[in-house]
């Protein structure tokens, strides 16, 4: 998922885990009242075909699974858990097998509608053509790929190498290799970069152009929802996050090789992402999250989550916590080898990362009671006040090799006590 961490964990907390039995696990339960149907709850079409599946004998966190189906039926019940999730651990899995809506209810500003529909189901037909596109992007040589680094020019759009980037403050290098594609290079905001002949073509750009709407048109409708349970003034987070207006938001392939049984490291640190709200479409195990502290848990483990076939993996950013003093919640989660026979395969990501637009000050919003009470109960400070584009920036570049460590620390930096 994104990009930041503070924490320095011992050996023992990232050391590969051992080659358990390969049987088909149970999926984590749906969180709705009624009875599920037989179809909706089937764990052969929930795993990935041609893929080797998550082991049974290993623990998962138990992410709410939602249905994006419901929420567009304003299901009071389901809008509940998608809040309650939201503020608990900040991830939960998206179930997008629904039928398209065209209603704009919630979705950008009260003032300014949104123009596309959420199609849950498109989305993962986009999806998959991405993921084959992703899959020739990195089979380029290596000097070609290395053209489009940006890092020296200030830019974390472009490419990243294997080992280009950090995963702690000793400098100790990662194991993937990832391209981003700005938003508004795509949408014809800003200039195009320089890119790869296969993502220059008109096919490619509005391929990702529709992506990216349709990410977006659910992005927005997920923060119409918070919206109201935090009841700020009508469209007030949705206004922040406008689809044609300047941002950070980017779509970002990740590909990370089968490491070696005796030297398995992260392939990604520990840590919180930037932006406002990640939709990660992942086949592999390998996403661990870390879930905070509890009377009857005072030191949780890492624990991986399972992916699941039809399903997006959401989690929430640093930019919301500072905007909502903490109510939502950014949780720490890092990326590990594949477990099992999983281990054996690329590991290979596809995600959509919604950002605040770049002029927006990270500070507590104004106008909700319980962002006031959160402030008041925790005595929050608005603290530094920066932009969406200096927080992004710094961080991301704070994360690449030679960058300043200190710099790419997120709201994860209070969690962690050394």
């Amino acid at each position: 998922m994104s990009q930041t961490s503070t924490s320095q964990l011992g050996a023992s907390a990232i050391a590969p885990p051992a080659l358990p039995s390969q049987h088909t696990r149970p999926v984590p339960a749906l969180h709705h009242l009624e009875p599920e149907k037989p179809e909706e709850s089937s764990s052969e079409d929930l795993n990935y075909p041609n893929l080797p599946p998550f082991p049974s004998d290993i623990p998962t966190a138990p992410l709410l699974r939602i249905s994006l189906a419901k929420l567009l039926s304003n299901n009071s019940t389901e809008i509940t858990n998608l809040w309650n999730a939201s503020r608990d651990l900040g991830f939960f899995y998206l179930d997008l097998r629904s039928p398209p809506s065209s209603s704009t209810a919630k979705r950008d500003s009260a003032h300014e509608p949104s123009e596309h529909s959420i199609d849950g189901p498109a989305l993962l037909s986009s999806a998959e053509k991405l993921f084959g596109l992703g899959e020739k992007l990195f089979k380029l040589p290596t000097e070609e790929k290395q053209r489009y680094d940006f890092k020296d020019q200030g830019s974390y759009f472009g490419y990243k190498g294997i080992g280009a980037g950090v995963v702690d403050a000793q400098g100790t290098k990662d194991r993937n290799e990832f391209y981003n594609v700005s938003k508004d290079d795509i949408l014809g905001i800003s200039e195009p970069l320089p890119a790869p002949a296969m993502l220059s073509s008109e096919d490619t750009r509005e391929r990702l152009k529709g992506f990216m709407e349709g990410s977006h048109a659910i992005v927005s409708f997920i923060l119409g929802l918070l919206n109201d349970k935090l009841g700020l003034p009508e469209g007030k987070l949705q206004s922040l996050h406008r689809l044609k207006e300047v941002s950070g938001d980017q779509v970002r392939w990740v590909s990370a090789p089968p490491q070696p049984q005796n030297d398995q490291q992260k392939a990604l640190g520990e840590h919180t992402d930037f932006g406002s709200i990640t939709l990660l479409h992942n086949r592999l195990g390998g996403l661990q999250v870390l879930p905070p502290a509890s009377p009857s848990s005072p030191k949780p483990e890492w624990t991986y989550v399972l992916p699941l076939r039809h399903h997006i993996i959401v989690n929430l950013g640093d930019a919301l916590v500072k905007l909502t003093a903490g109510v939502l919640r950014s949780n720490i989660h890092r990326v590990v080898s594949p477990p099992g026979e999983q281990g054996k395969e690329t590991r290979m990501s596809l995600v959509y990362f919604a950002r605040p637009e770049d002029e927006v000050v990270l500070r507590r919003l104004e106008g909700s009671g319980v962002i006031d009470e959160k402030a008041k109960e925790t005595g929050e400070e608005q603290g530094e006040e920066i932009t969406a584009k200096e927080w992004i920036l710094r961080r991301a570049l704070g994360r690449r090799a030679g960058g300043d460590w200190k710099a790419s620390a997120g709201t994860e930096g209070e969690r962690f006590k050394h």
